[in-house]
């Protein structure tokens, strides 16, 4: 069985689908055992390959703003628009924006109460337009509804929206607003935390914000943050100068640099 699964990685399978047939077999072995053909399971203890853990692919700050950008044309836009918009907002994960209730959000103080993963609740901030398209949407909402729906996202007709449709609605308005991508609601979220990281450099808030149990799995976002880091590294370090920056000063007889404005630059780093 170690044989058979160092064999398969060597020849270039994906760690995950050696996974899958070392189950596939760990079933096939139990149910030998069960029929009595075999008395040991020969799978036990045998690892697979580390599956590496993907890194999530976010959109960048202009290709949101084109998927929220939706032509309010009609009402299945309102609601549409009201629902990315909370989506990138409050960084929701797609089965807590499915079951959210209306009365678990508070215009007022621009906040959402969050039912998340474990049955952990959150309060989360969410932003003036996603506000404003939710008001516009909460109109509509009660005029098809009235006031026994509570579900904030509902078909035209009344009924909650299953995790599945809101799927395909984000992924109709991708295609519709021209992103060179499909987008699914997980990649807003992953958009939602970098842009909230990058600008604030706040691991703990954007694993409350998120609603993670544990750091860790908010530490994936650290590494979405590298290129930004090395751009500010490059800008303010000393030992990191850019090419620019050296190609405009030259080494004087005496030792010191002058600069592109013909001043000197003395050992301290000071000018004359």
């Amino acid at each position: 069985m170690r044989a058979f699964a160092a064999a398969e990685h060597r020849r270039g399978l994906n760690p995950r689908s050696v996974q899958r047939r070392l189950s596939a077999l760990r079933r096939f072995f139990r149910y030998l055992r069960r029929e009595g053909v075999m008395t040991h399971d020969p799978g036990q203890g045998v690892r697979a390959p580390k599956v590496r853990r993907r890194l999530p692919r976010p959109l960048d700050v202009d290709q949101v703003l084109a998927l929220l950008n939706i032509p309010v044309e009609n009402d299945l836009a309102t609601r549409d628009r009201a629902m990315l918009e909370l989506f990138y907002a409050s960084g929701l994960r797609v089965s807590e924006l499915a079951e959210l209730t209306w009365n678990r959000l508070d215009p007022k103080e621009g906040l959402v109460r969050v039912v998340g993963k474990g049955n952990r609740e959150r309060l989360v901030p969410v932003g003036r337009h996603a506000l404003s398209a939710l008001q516009a949407w909460r109109a509509i909402h009660h005029s098809i509804t009235g006031a026994d729906q509570a579900k904030i996202f509902t078909s035209l007709k009344g009924r909650p929206l299953t995790v599945r449709a809101i799927q395909k609605r984000v992924a109709y308005w991708s295609d519709r607003q021209g992103l060179d991508q499909r987008v699914h609601p997980h990649q807003i979220r992953h958009s939602f935390a970098s842009h909230i990281l990058e600008s604030s450099g706040d691991l703990r808030a954007v694993q409350e914000l998120l609603g993670h149990a544990n750091l860790s799995t908010t530490q994936i976002y650290t590494h979405l943050d590298f290129q930004h880091l090395a751009r500010v590294y490059d800008e303010t370090h000393p030992r990191a100068r850019s090419r620019g920056d050296r190609a405009g000063r030259r080494e004087t007889g005496d030792g010191r640099r002058e600069t592109g404005d013909g001043r000197r630059e003395t050992g301290d780093g000071r000018r004359k």
